[in-house]
């Protein structure tokens, strides 16, 4: 696995549980999953000298972030490595003019987009589709960043001055946010796992609610089509995760991330199949595993950092509260805002598996009760 963040530290467990070797490059010693793989060189994925070093005796080669540039990718495929995604896959997670262009051809449902260089061609936009107007870098944005929503001509033209290569979208007005996570095998074999709400913040998922609580099964179905789809004509190998609005007429696609996504944590305590060894299974080509959940409702709650350092003084306390709560802990230095783990509660009453994960979360963070 290129990369070394918490998303590689927990394909590590499922790693062993499957007998399988993971190796990771890191670019440091001391990040997340160099913490926990015995087998960590350290190297620069923007290099393709390095990431050659790496491949050498691997069966497979995945990735735990999308930024792997694509010639790189295309190179260690032409050398003969199993590279799962391939590059012609994985540049639609990596670049979003790239996706939309794709997603558009093959009657995916996304809003109305354009590239766009200069001030007058978000105006003539705005003109045909309405302010705000939501900017996106093309490349390299995540968890809120490279995304602004611009409400008039002046804002547009202060993101502009960036000189960040853009593209403009028209603003959905959505009444939710929904996520699918599908995985598919190099001989075709898809699975998808149920469909999910995500909670945002600033930016930022705070929460997972797993399944979509109150979600129509005929849409639910008709998500899950959406996603395989993608998946089938992007020729993805591994995990694909599909973010979308739900708006009051359907479904709009927003994203797309080809590895296990922060939307399926909650699947490592709450699915038949985590997201992790479902991945593992996708990029050996091992039949898929169960997607189905393992309670009726599943909440997961990203642990962000808070002005006090010392988490681990309140570990004690949320474990004796609820010894049905799991708490999952990425190995990383807290800063305020920062994900540093998450926790996930399983039953059947939404609202109460849900006041148990904001609970635990909340006095992890900060020792406050929510």
């Amino acid at each position: 696995m290129i990369g070394a963040g918490q998303l590689a530290r927990m394909t590590q467990q499922a790693a062993i549980a499957l007998g399988v070797e993971l190796r990771v490059l890191a670019e440091s010693a001391g990040d997340s999953a160099a913490r926990v793989v015995a087998d960590a060189p350290l190297g620069d994925y923007r290099d393709l000298a390095d990431l050659r070093e790496f491949a050498k005796g691997c069966d497979a080669l995945t990735f735990d972030h999308e930024h792997v540039p694509t010639e790189h990718i295309a190179a260690l495929t032409a050398e003969g490595h199993a590279v799962r995604p391939g590059a012609e896959a994985l540049v639609h997670a990596q670049d979003k003019a790239v996706m939309r262009e794709r997603l558009t051809a093959i009657g995916a449902p996304c809003p109305a987009w354009r590239r766009i260089t200069a001030a007058a061609e978000v105006e003539g936009f705005a003109a045909e589709h309405g302010w705000p107007v939501v900017l996106k870098a093309v490349r390299g944005g995540y968890d809120g960043r490279g995304v602004w929503v611009c409400r008039s001509a002046e804002e547009a033209a202060e993101v502009l001055a960036s000189g960040v290569p853009l593209m403009a979208e028209a603003f959905v007005p959505f009444e939710r946010e929904l996520a699918v996570l599908v995985a598919r095998s190099p001989h075709g074999q898809g699975v998808s796992y149920p469909v999910v709400e995500t909670v945002q913040k600033d930016g930022i998922c705070v929460e997972v609610l797993a399944p979509a609580p109150g979600l129509d099964p005929e849409r639910a179905a008709v998500a899950q089509g959406i996603a395989l789809k993608i998946a089938t004509e992007l020729g993805v190998t591994g995990l694909l995760a599909v973010e979308m609005f739900e708006t009051s007429t359907g479904l709009v696609v927003n994203e797309l991330a080809m590895r296990p996504h922060n939307s399926g944590h909650w699947t490592i305590d709450g699915a038949r199949t985590s997201q992790f060894e479902q991945h593992l299974r996708a990029v050996l080509d091992l039949p898929l595993g169960s997607p189905s959940l393992a309670a009726p409702v599943v909440v997961m709650a990203n642990l962000l950092g808070g002005d006090d350092p010392d988490v681990f003084s309140r570990y004690e306390h949320v474990m004796a509260h609820d010894p049905g709560i799991k708490i999952h802990f990425y190995g990383k230095d807290v800063r305020p805002g920062r994900k540093i783990g998450h926790v996930t509660a399983l039953g059947t009453d939404l609202d109460e598996v849900r006041v148990r994960a904001r609970h635990a979360a909340a006095y992890l963070a900060d020792g406050v009760y929510v």
